[in-house]
């Protein structure tokens, strides 16, 4: 009995996670990138300095998350933003940043697109 409810369980974990990639894949965007920012940068509420990023893009329950940790640093810095994935026509030729300014005159990561993916991710 014991042995049953562990694995119907581990069933149902699987499950879950097959149904939250399934919607990452239906827009066709991978799991992890790599960004540079040149200057630093705001992305959700962490202003992010200069450098290298991993980006890990996750779901929990229905929200699109990514989360950017600094490369090459003795203590990274960690970001957590949530995302909306918004379709493009087609594939996307190039890597593309889009920023907005605040009133700091700072900029604000909006939008990745990434290189061979079939959505945009807004912020």
């Amino acid at each position: 009995m014991r042995q049953a409810k562990f694995v119907l369980i581990g069933l149902m974990v699987v499950m879950l996670c097959g149904i939250a990639f399934a919607g990452m894949k239906e827009f066709g965007v991978a799991n992890s990138y790599q960004v540079s920012f040149v200057e630093k940068v705001w992305v959700g509420n962490t202003m992010l300095p200069q450098g290298d990023y991993q980006i890990r893009h996750l779901m929990e329950g229905q929200d699109h998350i990514m989360v950017f940790r600094q490369l090459n640093v003795r203590k990274p810095v960690e970001a957590r933003a949530k995302c909306t994935l918004i379709s493009l026509p087609a594939k996307a030729v190039n890597t593309e940043k889009v920023y907005t300014m605040n009133r700091a005159n700072e900029r604000v990561l909006s939008e990745l697109i990434f290189k061979g993916d079939r959505a945009k991710h807004v912020f």
